[in-house]
């Protein structure tokens, strides 16, 4: 345990080094979020602010970070993994460094030539039975990955939603097998070696990719799929179980809404920083592809000034295995924001996306495509936003829009080259 917090500062202090941002002492919570953007553009995982700040003593927390958060840490320093830090940097930290032993001549000593063909010889032999073991613990890998056994079933098709795993990693001799619910490491759980059954569940509606890991290594994958009845709304702060809205808190005529007073009476408090009002719709879309799409709505974030500083907005496309994320912000928060194409992450904080910046004093109409390998965002008619994407997104299965503080949208339409696919005036 204690190697592992001297590993742990070792890493610190590199990423430290690496960023040359001054005394992490000093650092305040956007250095965190900073730091969180850096690390999933390099590594495509997201690290939260809270498990970040609790990595740098920030916040009191007894239990040893995941093994996915220390891999990730890790990658953004260029090593492979957490185990490869541990062994190149350990070693360097434990190397003794001593005067050689004085030669002591021997006439009897053997002569060199037949030392170094005896040498020769030995490393041969160490190098063929390194082979043999090598082949030999790859084909028990192989074995043991056959024989794994990995499903799932959902109870039912409402949120919350609870899904049963079937699995079988005993073939592994493995004291370490975990369920990762989906690409967030955070949401990963250590379960039995030798179980056959874990159970967790799904607050929030989406396509996930749960992984069965042994020995940090992915050896069995199945989709989750968590569907809506049409448009769910909920408010998610830190808090890993969210708030949710009916059918009647959202739908207000010819939008979706959620008012300055009904946040208050929902959360509490007056300050929506960091506390988002999400309106989701998850299903299929007969075969929406995103490789060929054009996304329509108009959005409006309602807080004010006083109420949530940045009043960000992001338009999430949902697809099998990806993402499109669109942000919008106020003005002179650009800095904070960062948009995923699908293909790659742009952040804000390398890119000037200030034709991002909104002052929400009307809706803004939001147009995203896709077309002969072109993808492009217009913010009220006005490109602001046009590269190559060479790998598209797959199968488009849901829609997701999140509002810092209270927010409205109307006018949602998907369509592709033919037809609209789907439309909802409200």
């Amino acid at each position: 345990m204690e190697t592992e917090k001297s590993n742990i500062l070792t890493c610190r202090s590199k990423i430290e080094q690496l960023l040359n941002w001054g005394d992490s002492s000093q650092w305040i919570n956007q250095d965190f979020e900073n730091l969180s953007d850096r690390i999933f553009t390099k590594t495509q995982v997201r690290l939260s602010v809270s498990t970040l700040k609790r990595i740098w003593g920030k916040v009191k927390y007894d239990n040893s970070p995941t093994m996915a958060t220390l891999n990730a840490l890790a990658q953004f320093l260029d090593y492979e993994n957490w185990r490869e830090f541990q062994g190149k940097n350990s070693l360097i930290e434990n190397e003794v460094v001593t005067q050689p032993l004085p030669i002591e001549k021997n006439k009897n000593r053997v002569p060199s030539k037949i030392f170094r063909i005896s040498s020769i010889a030995a490393i041969m032999l160490v190098g063929l039975a390194l082979i043999f073991l090598l082949v030999k613990g790859t084909s028990k890998q192989k074995e043991a990955t056959s024989e794994a056994k990995f499903e799932l079933r959902k109870i039912s098709d409402d949120l919350p939603n609870s899904v049963v795993f079937n699995y079988d990693a005993s073939a592994f001799h493995s004291d370490s097998v975990f369920i990762q619910q989906s690409w967030d490491p955070n949401r990963r759980e250590r379960v039995d070696p030798n179980g056959k059954q874990h159970t967790s569940i799904y607050y929030s509606p989406g396509y996930f990719i749960a992984k069965l890991i042994v020995d940090n290594k992915i050896i069995k994958e199945d989709a989750v799929f968590i569907k809506t009845k049409g448009w769910k709304g909920f408010i998610n702060n830190d808090e890993p179980i969210p708030v949710y809205l009916s059918a009647d808190d959202i739908k207000k005529k010819t939008i979706l809404s959620v008012s300055n007073e009904q946040m208050k009476e929902k959360m509490g408090s007056p300050l929506f920083n960091n506390t988002w009002v999400t309106y989701a719709n998850v299903r299929e879309f007969g075969g929406l592809t995103g490789s060929a799409f054009q996304l329509d709505l108009k959005v409006r974030n309602t807080a004010t000034v006083e109420e949530s500083l940045c009043r960000k907005i992001v338009i999430t496309l949902l697809s099998k295995g990806g993402a499109i994320m669109i942000p919008l912000s106020t003005k002179g928060c650009i800095s904070d924001i960062g948009v995923l194409t699908g293909e790659r992450w742009i952040s804000g904080k390398e890119n000037d996306l200030s034709a991002f910046g909104c002052d929400f004093a009307d809706f803004e109409k939001v147009t995203c495509k896709v077309a002969d390998h072109i993808f492009e965002i217009y913010l009220n008619d006005k490109l602001v936003l046009k590269e190559e994407q060479k790998q598209s997104v797959d199968e488009i299965v849901g829609l997701r829009v999140s509002f810092e503080g209270p927010g409205e949208m109307k006018e949602v339409r998907l369509s592709n080259s033919q037809k609209v696919v789907y439309e909802d005036l409200f």
